[in-house]
């Protein structure tokens, strides 16, 4: 944010908040997922800046709802404790003593770190793992992998019930199967679902660029706005690859299946999340679905 003095730009500041005015009208009331990770979770003075973000957005009327994981975390601890760690397709094998390592850290010290961070700027946030009261029910990715979970279903009892009473829900990825086992499930995939299940207005992801770029390492290639459809063809067409496809898939599961729109946002940019939701322009990459069947973002 600018630390321009209002008093020496009073048309200026005036126009941002006329700006951010239609907005706050249009989405008060609704659910805002937000998955939350990367260098906005490791920078101290980032992560004081998304949590005025959150309280912000849930002070004007919006039912934030934060999703996330700890990939980094996990294998810091794991190194420490000298157990190698194993992956395939991206994805950590996962035995029990990896996820006994994963649910430690996840639910005991990341859950814990982000709830209070958050509750320094008001005393909203409550922490949740995804085995709390039957929120995440989880099935077996595959018996290659171990204790990696796809989500079977949401739950949305729990998290209404906390919305509905004024508190943000921080949501940890550990879930668990009807047979009571525990599973690691990916935080992309799981913030979509639980945007899904809560019939959100918008699930973002903070990343550690600036958007959806159609070349990875050129940042002029930046796709500010896309539909599903549009990003369905580019991933057929082999022009998307590599490590977005999971965010790409996940953000055009959500939007296919009832969420108005789905962003990705560079998590390193102080206060991300109020740029992108409260200004004209925006700041990352917006998908919809298509037009047909989805109505416009515009207010």
């Amino acid at each position: 944010m600018s630390t321009t003095d209002p008093r020496t730009a009073p048309d200026a500041w005036a126009q941002v908040l006329v700006e951010t005015l239609p907005y706050i009208q249009r989405f008060r009331s609704k659910v805002v997922v937000v998955k939350y990770g990367g260098n906005a979770m490791t920078d101290p003075s980032l992560a004081d800046r998304f949590a005025e973000d959150i309280v912000l957005m849930h002070s004007v009327g919006m039912r934030p709802i934060v999703v996330h994981g700890g990939g980094p975390q996990i294998g810091d601890l794991l190194g420490r404790l000298g157990k190698e760690t194993e992956f395939v397709d991206g994805l950590r094998v996962t035995d029990s003593e990896t996820l006994d390592v994963a649910r430690m850290v996840l639910v005991g010290k990341v859950n814990r770190e982000i709830v209070a961070t958050i509750n320094r700027h008001g005393p909203v946030a409550v922490g949740l793992s995804g085995e709390d009261a039957g929120l995440i029910t989880a099935v077996e990715r595959s018996p290659e992998l171990g204790f990696v979970g796809d989500v079977e279903r949401v739950n949305p009892v729990l998290l209404e019930r906390l919305l509905d009473d004024g508190f943000i829900p921080v949501v940890s990825t550990i879930g668990m199967g009807d047979d009571g086992q525990a599973y690691n499930i990916n935080a992309d995939t799981v913030a979509a679902s639980v945007a899904e299940a809560m019939d959100a207005e918008k699930l973002i992801y903070l990343t550690d660029i600036d958007g959806l770029r159609a070349d990875v390492d050129d940042a002029a290639t930046l796709i500010t706005r896309s539909t599903a459809s549009e990003l369905r063809e580019m991933i057929d067409s082999g022009q998307l690859s590599g490590g977005m496809i999971p965010k790409v898939d996940a953000c055009l599961h959500a939007v296919n299946n009832g969420v108005a729109s789905a962003h990705m946002l560079n998590g390193t940019i102080a206060h991300v999340l109020l740029l992108e939701v409260f200004t004209d322009s925006g700041i990352g990459t917006m998908i919809t679905a298509d037009p047909s069947a989805q109505p416009s973002e515009t207010p």
